[in-house]
């Protein structure tokens, strides 16, 4: 008795699945169980062979018609020679060939023929320290950099001047060499050119062979109005120069700024610390308070406590999405006289002797407050 599964439960389809369905199973099933992607796993290596098996069998119409009539007692016996047993690799390409480029590249990670492509240039970094108002408002900035750039003596070929790469004799320009695992055929970058195709018989003396040299740029950049600490700034294609003909890399600036003497940053909220005095907070005056643009004019009420924040609109970091302002927060400081002469210490304890606590109604609501507490302790 014939211990083989049915090649339909094998790929788990339908016996009326379409060609289609049974290649995107098989697919599947070939990407799951490939021998190089479980080494040493008989069971995978035994189901791979399995699938390969019913797939050889289901996608040739002529033999799926022998084997829906007589099953595995079909004439020629189906797919009885199994895992790199096919014999002649043209039937394998004839059942196989359609979906083994797919398989190639899903199983091993790469192509399956030709040169290896170009590396793309490597991105860089540059920490660029800019002022309190620049960050604000933005404003140009250039910098100077290093980077590697194409050797302008061999135009980046890596070639002394006046010759050029040849082929490489051992891939024969095919980037790539090629080896056959049953019915695989395995192809890993050539050790002689590096996947390149091509070998550098006389290299260039400024680059030595690689292209590419080390040289400083100097650039201008735009800095957007409301970047902060931490922003980043992306310039496409101002890293190194890639190999073999691939983009280059990017510039990432990456920003910090710098503390301002009098304002600090909360978002987009600006905030400074302006001193008052006594009889400025009590009698009310007009100050001259600092903002981004410049010195302007602020009312302060009377009656002014100190710690007040009067809020100052539109006058902080603008949005980076363009989208408004924030706003300029003055918090007013009172000043105590550190020193008094004694006609002055006369002219305070008259007025003290004339307010009383109505004019002090924060120091009269505490003293309620204290007195209602203790008053409680005691009962």
């Amino acid at each position: 008795m014939n211990g083989k599964r049915d090649y339909y439960e094998v790929l788990g389809v339908e016996r009326n699945a379409s060609s289609e369905e049974v290649k995107k199973a098989f697919r599947k099933l070939a990407i799951r169980y490939h021998p190089d992607k479980n080494p040493e796993d008989r069971s995978a290596e035994e189901k791979f062979k399995e699938a390969a098996e019913a797939y050889e069998v289901l996608s040739d119409p002529q033999k799926r018609s022998q084997y829906d009539q007589f099953g595995h007692a079909m004439p020629g016996g189906g797919g009885t020679g199994g895992f790199g047993g096919f014999g002649d690799m043209r039937g394998f390409e004839g059942a196989f060939g359609d979906i083994f480029g797919d398989l190639f590249g899903e199983i091993f990670g790469g192509q399956r023929r030709g040169r290896a492509r170009g590396q793309r240039g490597s991105d860089l970094r540059y920490n660029l320290e800019v002022d309190f108002r620049q960050a604000a408002f933005g404003g140009d900035a250039t910098i100077r950099f290093p980077r590697l750039e194409s050797c302008e003596a061999c135009l980046g070929t890596g070639a002394k001047p006046g010759t050029q790469p040849v082929r490489c004799p051992q891939c024969q320009g095919a980037g790539s060499i090629g080896t056959r695992q049953g019915f695989f055929e395995i192809r890993r970058p050539c050790g002689r050119c590096q996947g390149q195709g091509r070998v550098i018989e006389e290299p260039c003396a400024d680059c030595r062979g690689e292209g590419r040299v080390r040289r400083e740029r100097s650039i201008t950049i735009q800095i957007p109005a409301g970047v902060d600490n931490g922003s980043r700034l992306r310039l496409s294609g101002e890293g190194e120069p890639g190999q073999g003909g691939a983009p280059p890399g990017d510039l990432y600036v990456v920003l910090t700024v710098r503390d301002h003497p009098l304002f600090e940053r909360h978002g987009g909220d600006i905030l400074c610390e302006v001193p008052i005095t006594f009889v400025q907070a009590a009698l009310g005056d007009e100050i001259e308070v600092p903002s981004l643009e410049g010195p302007i004019k602020v009312k302060i009420p009377p009656g002014t406590q100190s710690g007040k924040i009067l809020r100052l609109r539109g006058r902080g970091i603008p949005s980076l999405d363009g989208a408004g302002r924030g706003d300029e927060l003055v918090r007013v400081l009172v000043e105590v006289p550190a020193k008094l002469t004694a006609k002055q210490k006369q002219i305070l304890r008259q007025f003290a002797e004339a307010s009383g606590q109505e004019t002090n109604p924060i120091g009269k609501g505490f003293l309620e407050k204290m007195r209602d507490l203790f008053s409680g302790d005691e009962k």
